[in-house]
């Protein structure tokens, strides 16, 4: 069993991640400064005997350094996530993003670690052809636009560890990660489900920005830690970058009435202009997202099977649970 370093994982993703590690017999060890993910998420983990963790930024070398030579595996998921907060903190997202991927390579490499770089569909950028293929070109928006250097940095972080690879042969795995949702994701930096969910389950007016016509495919996060680790355990995925998400698309405006109705509940859904919904300037939007999922399938047999309405009602249900207990 493998004694695996995670990045980023009190957060959303980090935390499943390593229950499903754990169930599998590996050895987990995680570092997190708590900025986006919470204590709450891996609170019933910490008396686990091959369970570790450090509440502490990435880039506090020494730390990082100690961990990584500790471990077999690196999985780098930590990073500044969710749109608002993005738009809102620019200079956080691109250092953090782009410094703390740096940091984790450097120290890969002292040890010559197996390395996994999560990075988004966002560096697809305004891409018009579909679905997206992992060899695509990307076109992004002006810098005058915020919202873009979150897609840049991650880009950046992607060239990094690919050089990583061909130049140091640091054995690297780059994966994309398209609209994870399940329970523990939290609403606040501009994740849509949840956020549907919370007005729907309090009746509130169930905010839809735009039309309501751009579309998405929303992957259930066990679904998604399942494909992360198939990849960890697959040497043909050394060097490759590699799309994780659904590839069954929804509108936004489809999703609201699907949470409603799953919701049971009274909530009107109202359209919101997006100068409206975003008071900082920056924000940028795109149609459609929606990956080919033919090179994991290919390499690891790998393929989602939570349906989205399963999804949706294990969101409500935590959310309903949150609401209970205050």
């Amino acid at each position: 069993m493998a004694k695996v370093l995670i990045t980023g994982g009190a957060g959303f993703i980090g935390s499943h991640l390593s229950e499903l590690l754990l169930s599998q017999g590996h050895h987990v060890a995680i570092i997190d400064n708590l900025s986006t993910g919470r204590f709450a998420n891996i609170e019933g983990l910490v008396k686990h005997p091959r369970f570790h963790f450090a509440i502490e930024d990435i880039r506090q070398f020494n730390i990082l350094d100690r961990m990584m030579s500790e471990c077999d595996v690196v999985i780098h998921l930590a990073a500044v996530v969710g749109v608002e907060k993005i738009i809102r903190e620019p200079i956080n997202t691109i250092e953090i993003n782009i410094g703390g991927t740096e940091m984790v390579l450097q120290a890969a490499r002292r040890y010559r670690k197996r390395t996994l770089i999560a990075s988004t569909s966002e560096v697809y950028g305004k891409g018009v052809s579909f679905p997206f293929r992992e060899d695509d070109d990307s076109l992004l928006g002006p810098t005058s636009k915020s919202r873009w250097s979150y897609a840049a940095s991650k880009a950046i972080d992607e060239f990094l560890a690919l050089a990583y690879h061909q130049e140091a042969q640091l054995p690297v795995t780059i994966f994309r990660l398209f609209n994870t949702v399940g329970p523990r994701q939290q609403g606040q930096y501009g994740m849509v489900l949840p956020r549907f969910v919370q007005w729907a389950i309090r009746h509130e007016p169930i905010q839809v920005y735009g039309d309501g016509q751009q579309s998405r495919c929303f992957c259930n996060v066990s679904d998604v830690v399942q494909a992360i680790v198939g990849l960890m355990d697959c040497p043909d995925s050394i060097g490759q970058v590699v799309n994780v998400g659904s590839d069954e698309e929804i509108t936004m405006l489809d999703l609201a009435e699907r949470v409603r109705e799953r919701a049971d509940s009274a909530s009107e859904i109202r359209l919101v202009p997006y100068e409206e919904a975003y008071a900082v300037p920056g924000f940028e939007d795109f149609r459609r997202r929606v990956p080919s999922i033919e090179r994991i399938r290919g390499l690891t047999g790998w393929q989602p099977s939570t349906p989205l309405n399963t999804t949706i009602d294990q969101i409500i249900a935590y959310y309903r649970e949150v609401q209970k207990h205050g």
